[in-house]
C-alpha cells in the first residue's frame, strides 16, 4: 500500500464527504443542537436528541476547527449545538440526561455515564477554540462529577440488587482514559496525573487478564476476580481495541514505551481473537469461554469496531514499527471500505449481518452519530500524511 495515496483517500473521504454529509442534515437549525436520526440520503427520519451524539458531534468540529483549520463554518456548527446542550442538557446541576425531544424537554433521566463524558469532551475542546470560560467550567464540574460517581456510574438508577454479584465495567475507565489527556489543559497536575495512573492500572492490569492468553473482559468482580457468569464472560474486541490506541497516547504522553508496548501486543491479540475466520470481520461481542453470548446482535458486524481497530493498527504499526500492525490494518482497511462505505450516498453503514450484508441502511440513530467515522478518518489521515512528510 502506497502511504500518499491512503493518507488521501482518508482525507478525501473525510473533507469530501462525511463532514459535508453531517454539515448540511444533522443541524437542527430552528430549536438548535443535533439530528442524529438520519436515514441513507441524509433525510431525518426521528427528531429525538441523545445528549451523548450532542456532546460527540460537538466536540467532532471543534476538534477540527482546533487542529485542522480555523474554518468558519466547523465552529459556527459546534457553538449552536453547545448553546443548545447548555440550556437543556442537565438539570441545572450538570447532571446530564440521555435523550431530550427535539425542542430540548428531557425525555430520559441522566441515568449514562457517558452523557457526562461526552458533555466534557464537547465543552473542553470548545473551550480550547474560544476561550470562553463558561464551557471550561461546565466541562471541569462536570467531570468532578463523573470522578465523584466511577464507583456506581448509574447511580439511583442502577438496577443490579447490590451484594450479590458486583460487578465493576471496563467503559469508565477506559474512557477516562481518552477523556483526560482531551481536557489536559483544565485539569490541575495533581488531578491529572492521577486519573492516568488509575485509568493504566484499571485498563491494563484489571481487566486485562493474564489468564486469558492477554486478553481484555468487559466485566469483573469488585475485588477484581473473573465471574462466570453472562456479564463475567462478556467480550466485546472493538472497546478493548479502542482502549488500546488510548492507552498508546498516554504511553506516548508520558514517555513509557513498555506501555506503548503492551498495549500494541494487547491489540494484536484482541484483533486475532475477535477476527471471525469464517466470514471476515470483527464479532461485535463474544463468550470469554466460548458459550453462546446472551446479545443477541453478538455477531454482527459494526462500524464503529473497525474503524477503532483500523485507529490501533496504524498507531501500533507508528510508534512500534510491528509489520504484524500493518498486515492487520491492510486487512481490516479491505474489509472496512468494501462493506461500511456507501457507494451512492456519503456517509457509512452501522450495522451488517455476519456474512457482511447491510442490515439497515440508516447513516446515524440512537447511538451512531458524527464522531467514529470521522475521527476514525482524520486519525488514520494523519497518521498515513506522517509518513509523507
Amino acid at each position: 500500500m502506497d502511504f500518499k495515496v491512503l493518507a488521501e483517500q482518508y482525507r478525501s473521504e473525510l473533507f469530501d464527504s462525511v463532514l459535508p454529509f453531517w454539515l448540511k442534515n444533522s443541524q437542527d437549525k430552528e430549536y438548535g443542537g443535533y439530528f442524529s436520526c438520519l436515514d441513507r440520503d441524509g433525510s431525518v427520519y426521528d427528531t429525538d436528541k441523545f445528549v451523548w451524539l450532542q456532546g460527540r458531534e460537538i466536540w467532532l468540529f471543534s476538534m477540527l476547527y482546533n487542529k485542522v483549520e480555523k474554518r468558519r463554518e466547523w465552529l459556527d456548527c459546534a457553538i449552536q449545538g453547545a448553546e443548545f446542550l447548555k440550556k437543556y442538557g442537565h438539570d441545572g446541576n450538570y447532571n446530564w440526561y440521555f435523550s431530550l425531544d427535539r425542542q430540548g424537554n428531557p425525555l430520559v433521566e441522566p441515568y449514562n455515564i457517558f452523557s457526562y463524558t461526552f458533555a466534557v469532551m464537547a465543552f473542553g475542546q470548545l473551550y480550547i477554540a474560544t476561550g470562553n470560560e463558561e464551557y471550561a467550567e461546565i466541562a471541569k464540574k462536570t467531570f468532578d462529577i463523573i470522578l465523584s460517581k466511577a464507583d456506581n456510574p448509574k447511580g439511583k438508577w442502577n438496577k443490579i440488587h447490590k451484594g450479590t454479584r458486583d460487578l465493576k465495567n471496563f467503559a469508565l475507565p477506559m474512557i477516562l482514559c481518552n477523556l483526560a489527556l482531551e481536557i489536559e489543559p483544565l485539569l490541575s497536575t495533581e488531578c491529572l496525573n492521577r486519573t492516568f495512573e488509575d485509568c493504566i492500572h484499571e485498563v491494563m492490569e484489571v481487566f486485562l487478564r493474564p489468564e486469558l492468553g492477554g486478553l481484555v473482559v468487559e466485566n469483573v468482580l469488585e475485588n477484581g476476580e473473573l465471574s462466570d457468569c453472562f456479564e463475567g464472560r462478556h467480550m466485546n474486541p472493538g472497546h478493548s481495541l479502542e482502549a488500546m490506541w488510548f492507552i498508546m497516547d498516554l504511553g506516548k504522553r508520558l514517555n513509557r514505551p513498555e506501555l506503548i508496548m503492551k498495549a500494541k501486543d494487547t491489540a494484536l491479540k484482541m484483533v486475532n481473537y475477535g477476527w471471525d475466520k469464517e466470514y471476515g470481520g470483527l464479532f461485535y461481542f463474544m463468550d470469554m469461554k466460548g458459550y453462546p453470548p446472551q446479545e443477541l446482535e453478538w455477531d454482527q458486524k459494526l462500524w464503529w469496531v473497525h474503524i477503532e481497530t483500523l485507529i490501533a493498527m496504524l498507531k501500533g504499526y507508528q510508534m512500534t514499527g510491528d509489520r504484524g500492525c500493518w498486515e492487520w490494518f491492510e486487512k481490516i482497511h479491505g474489509y472496512t471500505w468494501s462493506h461500511f462505505k456507501d457507494k451512492e450516498y456519503p456517509e457509512w453503514f452501522g450495522y451488517l449481518n455476519r456474512r457482511g450484508e447491510v442490515l439497515l441502511p440508516l447513516k446515524g440513530g440512537k447511538w451512531k452519530g458524527c464522531f467514529h467515522v470521522p475521527r476514525g478518518l482524520y486519525q488514520c489521515w494523519q497518521i498515513l500524511e506522517s509518513y509523507n512528510n
